[in-house]
């Protein structure tokens, strides 16, 4: 390594057992200097972000690498393979490794501690929540435990922000330690081979690492050395600690009757508080959007150009732009849950209900976060490692309810409750978001049933998990992970629609037949004549028969009798089909089709469907009309995406085939019954 680099340019891996408050040191070094990817070859969150400060007015740098939380080098799933193979990648060139460590639980987060040490990095132990620790009256001697562990520690109260700038300092003055925790040579290897080279061939050879002789001994010679550590570094007071103060809780929280009580509320205001709160907001952007097209329509010239931009452009990213806030509010609520450590209950409550289903707790927060994106929830399924168990969770989750539904949902939803309320409290579109997320669960658990029937193996399954002490969440973790899905969300799925709204202005205001040039003709002859209300209604007629004599009516037409049981016309269709790019591009391809059939932009889109009338002059948008798409988009797997990271996680097209077949079936013959029973 040159002294330009170890100066001005280091690179550093963040390591740490889960619920060490990685994320928090990760967020507090980088803030929104961060990026996201997939490790090469998996799919697994790869997150790294940059820091920069000067010492001396020199510029330094401090490139972090967030690596998969991890109990020891000896790793159980997948995450803790690729966190362990990542930091002894000798491609990766780190330079320092940050051990994140529990100060409130000093004891279990040593042994991944120690077993860095001996790898023989330079090494800085970050002791984060040490606030937590101070409220429990644990007190540790920090110079006495950096003395034993041969390297600098540093108390950190991520939280506050304290300690960060000593943080740095110690980065940049790193060492190797002297110390050695376990000899490798003792008793175990004849042939002279230090601890790094042994754990390195082993995990790189691809063998099964898990129950060997040395690991156990390697715990068992870790542990003695650490309760050595513990008791002359670390003491405890006898008073009440948190985790007592949490074990209180948790006797409500986790009862075998409160806790499921407790779960559905929970559940259930979340859905009430993202329509109530998102409400006003979303109905500001989509009228600041509506102004924005008038304005962008008087200022230009009349013409091809003129009608791209507010009808196929602005329209379309409306489409996308109006539904940030509840996407932001339901990522808020989850990011809630999860800081607050009430995720990690839910999973526990559920493990009993999951094992009948071929399931366990693990599963529950793949499910819970579902709600926010099937992608990411697909991946976070690599914790789970009995392969059944795992498959099934895949196969499932596209069935909960995730963000791209939402805008679909709340379309339908406000053309199926205008303005009304339940109990003369409740909002009723609330409530039926509420029993659409339901519905989705309970039959995510009759599929995996079925599956667990089907499904046969003999791999053991077990629930492990540590229920971390309760604490107050941190604003800054929250609003950055907000941003960050945000960010995505509208970067990923405003790509998609913008694309899409150009191609679908294209195909809805063109045509080959000589109808449509007719139509064409007609349509501006009476544009430059005097406006008046026999005019304008020949007008919108004009316009109703050319958008059906374009390119996607024609199209439109010729799939309509395959959907026309599911009360939907040429125009829905259109929007199923470009769906399935992503399912919330749904409500931009409606948008951008009725804008077509309105040069004068003058209404929204839901006002567009609540007046929209059949070719009998009947309201084309009934309550069976609605409940039927909205059955069709609660089952139907229409997301390119979500196809995409099953076959990379499954490695099986036959996996992703037969799960796109059966939610494709169960969304049509869900969307028929609702259709014919209430029709």
């Amino acid at each position: 390594m040159s002294d330009t680099k170890q100066n001005n340019y280091l690179k550093i891996a963040l390591l740490g057992n889960p619920n060490a408050g990685k994320s928090s040191v990760f967020n507090g070094l980088t803030g929104l200097s961060q990026k996201t990817g997939n490790y090469a070859g998996v799919t697994v969150d790869r997150l790294e972000g940059k820091t920069t400060f000067l010492r001396d007015q020199t510029k330094i740098t401090l490139s972090i690498l967030d690596l998969p939380g991890v109990y020891s080098l000896y790793p159980k799933s997948n995450d803790e393979t690729i966190a362990c193979k990542t930091l002894l990648d000798e491609k990766e060139n780190i330079d320092v490794v940050v051990i994140v460590v529990d100060a409130s639980n000093l004891k279990r987060n040593l042994l991944l501690a120690t077993q860095v040490i001996d790898l023989k990095f330079k090494t800085v132990v970050a002791l984060n929540m040490i606030d937590e620790a101070n409220k429990q009256g644990v007190i540790i001697n920090v110079e006495e435990l950096e003395k034993a562990l041969g390297v600098k520690v540093i108390p950190l109260d991520s939280r506050h922000q304290i300690g960060f700038t000593e943080l740095k300092e110690a980065i940049l003055n790193a060492n190797v330690s002297n110390s050695v925790f376990y000899d490798i040579n003792a008793a175990y290897i004849k042939d002279p081979l230090n601890y790094k080279e042994y754990i390195t061939s082993t995990l790189f050879s691809n063998k099964n690492i898990t129950t060997t002789s040395l690991e156990n001994a390697d715990k068992i010679y870790r542990f003695n050395t650490i309760n050595y550590l513990i008791a002359k570094c670390v003491k405890s007071p006898d008073q009440l600690s948190s985790k007592k103060i949490s074990s209180k809780i948790d006797a409500i929280i986790t009862h075998k009757v409160y806790g499921y009580l407790i779960l559905l509320l929970v559940l259930f205001f979340l859905f009430q508080f993202i329509f109530f709160i998102s409400e006003a907001p979303m109905n500001w952007i989509e009228t600041a959007f509506m102004s924005l097209g008038e304005f962008v329509q008087t200022k230009l010239p009349e013409g091809q150009l003129n009608d791209l931009i507010v009808n196929g452009l602005i329209t379309g990213v409306s489409g996308v732009v109006m539904f940030i806030p509840q996407i932001a509010f339901l990522f808020m609520f989850i990011g809630f849950l999860e800081d607050s450590g009430y995720m990690a209950r839910a999973s526990f409550i559920m493990d009993k209900v999951m094992r009948p289903f071929g399931l366990n707790g693990k599963s529950v927060i793949p499910l819970i976060s579902g709600t926010a994106c099937a992608v990411p929830a697909i991946m976070a399924t690599r914790a789970i490692s009995n392969t059944k168990e795992r498959l099934i969770t895949v196969f499932i989750l596209p069935l909960i309810s995730c963000s791209a539904r939402l805008p679909v949902y709340t379309l339908l939803i406000s053309v199926l409750f205008p303005s009304s309320k339940f109990l003369g409290i409740f909002n009723s579109k609330g409530i039926v978001l509420f029993l659409l997320y339901f519905l989705g669960f309970f039959v995510t658990l009759l599929t995996a049933f079925a599956l667990k029937k089907i499904l046969k193996t003999k791999e053991a399954s077990f629930f492990i998990m540590e229920l971390p002490v309760y604490r107050w969440p941190q604003a800054k973790n929250i609003g950055i992970m907000v941003f960050s899905k945000v960010k995505i969300f509208v970067k990923e799925a405003g790509k998609i629609i913008l694309a899409i709204s150009v191609v679908l202005w294209f195909l809805s205001t063109h045509g080959a037949s000589d109808e449509f040039k007719e139509l064409e003709i007609k349509q501006a002859a009476l544009v430059n004549t005097e406006p008046n209300e026999i005019n304008s209604t020949e007008l919108k007629r004009i316009e109703t028969e050319k958008l059906e004599q374009s390119y996607i009516g024609k199209f439109g037409h010729f799939i309509e009798p395959s959907i026309k049981p599911l009360g939907y016309d040429w125009k829905i269709g259109i929007a199923l089909i470009t769906s399935f790019a992503a399912r919330e591009v749904f409500v931009g391809t409606m948008a951008t089709i009725y804008q077509a059939n309105d040069t004068q932009n003058e209404i929204g889109i839901k006002q567009k469907l609540l007046t929209e009338k059949d070719e009998f002059g009947n309201l084309k948008y009934t309550p069976a009309v609605c409940w039927s798409l909205l059955l069709f988009y609660a089952f139907a797997l229409q997301c390119m995406s979500t196809i995409a990271v099953v076959k990379r996680e499954t490695k099986s097209w036959a996996w992703v085939m037969a799960q796109l077949a059966f939610m494709s079936a169960l969304a049509y013959l869900s969307a028929f019954t609702a259709f014919q029973v209430l029709s």
